[in-house]
């Protein structure tokens, strides 16, 4: 029986030669050209393909953190089988340990017993006055057990593979999504409420959360603890304006990084209260960073032209609940559309290879008569239904409608 050693160092070695791929370098440069509105093929994007029901990503080491690795490198290597256009990073990138992460208050999860379920947050500011609960985040690492992590890791593979520390900030992507942030501490249906109830009040609260996502993410500037490896755009973020992820490259300031946010929680609002409580608060976040990316899972269709107002804002999701033609009609080739076709009819429950072509053929086409920069992500894949194949095939009739409607 082999060792968790000798197991991680055989991913390791494996990991590295896929890395390794020559192809990796033409994806670097389509997805950087992509992302710089410059045409290319049509690239893909497969961000979730039900790992839990695929043996090969199966983990067999006990130790939490070490299996954290295992897993990370078992995914990898068999979403590389898809052939899509992911790039996978020559290197191992450790997580620093935050001191301070959250928002000084607990918010309590009440799983599904089902394995697999959802579960139902327990939403700290219950009153009004639980606001003063609040504690204004810092950027803090506990150096000694982030390094005990790396140097972890750099004996078991750091002759295979460049292990480093991500030394960013706590708050960003969803720990800085103030969207996610205020869904988590206020609950959805009350914010709604507080919209009309509270206005004031919830204004004061969505202030707060900027004001401390900008304090964490500017010390973590000052500190020098921004990296090359902290890009983020739902995607591979790649593009000519920008230095590319690099392993061990501190010191960066956010106006060379890709920066995110998304309003998921925003959805069943009018685009003028989207505008007035989330995204006007999301603005100064988002143009501190060189590029920006908007968007998750919500549907944009009716708020793409309040988005117009970021002014470094590059990528724009349109989600399954959006209207694609419509979306395509607004944004045109100014930004870049993140097309994100509902993984259900994709790959989900069946596999119609007739429906999946009529969707992609039908939005394909709006893209095409609008002039879009487009890209295609399957994401959200909760089951395949134990399809060991499915995704590889979904990613070859991809590519076959982009060749047939786009060109490539």
């Amino acid at each position: 029986m082999p060792t968790d050693r000798e197991i991680l160092r055989d991913l390791a070695r494996r990991y590295r030669q896929a890395a390794s791929n020559p192809d990796q370098t033409r994806r670097r440069s389509d997805w950087a050209r992509h992302n710089s509105l410059k045409r290319t093929r049509t690239l893909i994007y497969v961000r979730a393909f039900a790992a839990v029901e695929m043996p090969a990503c199966r983990c067999v080491i006990a130790d939490p953190f070490l299996q954290s690795q295992e897993s990370h490198l078992r995914q990898a290597l068999f979403w590389d089988t898809f052939a899509d256009d992911s790039i996978f990073e020559p290197w191992l990138a450790i997580p620093a340990v935050h001191k301070c992460a959250g928002w000084g208050v607990d918010i309590v999860r009440h799983y599904s017993d089902e394995p697999g379920g959802a579960f139902k947050g327990e939403y700290p500011l219950k009153r009004l006055e639980d606001v003063e609960k609040l504690r204004m985040p810092r950027h803090e690492i506990d150096e000694p057990a982030s390094a005990r992590r790396v140097e972890m890791m750099q004996e078991i593979m750091g002759d295979i593979l460049p292990v480093f520390l991500d030394r960013g900030p706590a708050y960003q992507m969803w720990a800085g999504d103030l969207s996610t942030q205020l869904g988590f501490l206020r609950g959805i249906e009350n914010v709604m409420l507080d919209m009309t109830d509270n206005p004031e009040w919830l204004h004061r609260l969505v202030a707060f959360l900027r004001d401390g996502v900008l304090k964490a993410q500017s010390e973590a500037e000052a500190a020098g603890d921004w990296g090359l490896s902290d890009h983020q755009n739902q995607a591979m973020p790649y593009a000519e304006e920008l230095p590319a992820p690099a392993a061990s490259a501190y010191g960066i300031q956010r106006s060379r990084l890709w920066g995110y946010q998304a309003s998921q929680e925003m959805a069943l609002v009018s685009p003028a209260q989207h505008e007035e409580f989330m995204l006007t608060y999301q603005k100064p976040i988002l143009e501190q960073f060189g590029l920006s990316a908007y968007g998750c899972c919500e549907d944009l269709t009716r708020k793409i032209g309040m988005l117009r107002q970021i002014r470094n804002l590059r990528r724009i999701a349109v989600s399954p609940f959006a209207n694609a033609p419509r979306c395509a009609e607004q944004i045109g080739d100014r930004y870049v559309v993140s097309y994100r076709p509902s993984p259900a009819d994709m790959v989900g429950y069946g596999f119609d290879e007739k429906r999946i072509r009529d969707i992609l053929r039908r939005d394909f086409s709006a893209f095409r008569a609008n002039g879009c920069h487009a890209d295609v992500t399957l994401k959200d894949v909760e089951t395949v239904q134990g399809d060991t194949e499915r995704v590889r095939k979904w990613v070859a009739i991809t590519r076959s409608v982009a060749a047939e409607v786009l060109g490539g």
